[in-house]
């Protein structure tokens, strides 16, 4: 297993995620404008189902996220393709797939 090129792949990864959080969380219109809703859905519905789906989006992540730092963090450390729950070895091919696994199928699973 190639630690360097794995690193390379989790820091990149981790500026795109970083970097599409910002995108999501600019705030493209006034903050303080409120959202008025009405017998119909409308123009403010449509706004606040809008926002309620980059809250989800953005909550997804920074999920993803934090897996990406502690991937890296388990680099550092030495424990990278250890399971953070049960310790056992989290598989080759899972690893390839997901690089920022920190659980095993089986822990990520329960």
């Amino acid at each position: 297993m190639d630690l360097e090129a794995i690193q390379t792949e989790l820091r990149t990864r981790h500026d795109e995620l970083v970097a599409e959080l910002g995108d999501l969380t600019t705030v493209t219109r006034d903050p303080s404008a409120t959202i008025g809703f009405g017998k119909r859905v409308g123009e403010g519905t449509s706004e606040a189902i809008g926002r309620i789906e980059r809250v989800a989006q953005a909550d997804a992540l920074t999920a993803k996220l934090a897996d990406v730092d502690r991937a890296l963090a388990k680099l550092d450390d030495g424990t990278y393709g250890a399971c953070d729950r049960c310790g056992s070895s989290i598989t080759a091919e899972r690893l390839v797939a997901r690089p920022w696994a920190v659980l095993c199928l089986r822990c990520s699973e329960a």
